[in-house]
């Protein structure tokens, strides 16, 4: 029995099957004066046509994603990923905006996540059953203190922070983002996992969990900081007990 946290309609709408030549098993033959018309039979259950369409594009996906923490990865491309992640969205403005992010330090727990950070970024909306934890997050705006007006502009996190909701995978109702590159700056990057690393406390509350998304940006190390892999999740669930990192292909 699988476990979702998380599933994005919108992208799972993306994935259209091959056209049929011959109606399919358990289609209506409904005849008229003017010949017969084929008709879909209604769906017995909407969800459970969902989630036959999800396993469907799991198995496709499974085919071409690399595992998250592999080498020479490029925005676009989808990857496996099983790691202890976190479920936050940020106060204020940026409510709708939910944050995947694994516990600080786990790239050195297990060589199979080659020290590599990961990131994920969508919309709450596509949550399933639980609430994300609401924490203070960054300083997304400053004021400046060569003003005596005191200004406010946005922090460098803050560009990042909106970057990312404005690329959090709206539902198909809302008009679609800009299919652009994310412009995402390093050092906001890592200004914004530092502060969700400070955020957690003592009490550890990451949840193993397993899924595919597709790559939005990278940030490769540089000796004191490590790698960075910024995604849009497909789907999130519960990695099932005894799977781990060791089943990564």
């Amino acid at each position: 029995m699988r476990e979702i946290v998380y599933l994005s309609e919108s992208k799972l709408r993306q994935f259209v099957p091959e056209p049929r030549r011959v109606p399919r098993a358990g289609a209506l033959r409904v005849t008229t004066p003017l010949g017969g018309i084929d008709m879909d039979a209604p769906a017995v259950n909407a969800e459970q046509g969902q989630l036959r369409h999800l396993r469907q594009v799991s198995r496709h996906i499974e085919l071409m994603a690399d595992w998250y923490a592999q080498p020479d990865l490029r925005p676009g491309q989808w990857v496996q990923f099983e790691a202890p992640l976190r479920c936050v969205t940020l106060g204020g403005a940026h409510q709708d905006l939910v944050l995947f992010v694994d516990r600080a330090g786990s790239g050195a727990d297990s060589a199979a996540y080659g020290d590599c950070r990961l990131l994920m970024h969508g919309s709450v909306r596509h949550l399933r059953g639980s609430a994300p934890k609401v924490v203070d997050g960054p300083a997304l705006e400053a004021e400046s203190s060569d003003s005596s007006l005191g200004t406010a502009f946005v922090t460098r996190v803050g560009h990042v922070v909106e970057e990312l909701t404005r690329h959090r995978d709206p539902l198909p109702l809302e008009p679609a983002p800009s299919r652009e590159v994310v412009r995402l700056h390093r050092g906001g990057v890592k200004e914004l996992i530092d502060a969700l690393d400070d955020e957690d406390d003592s009490i550890n509350v990451s949840a193993m969990m397993t899924g595919y998304a597709r790559v939005t940006g990278l940030l490769r190390g540089d000796g004191t900081t490590s790698r960075c892999v910024v995604a849009s999740p497909l789907v999130v669930e519960y990695a099932a007990a005894g799977m781990g990192a060791c089943a990564v292909k």
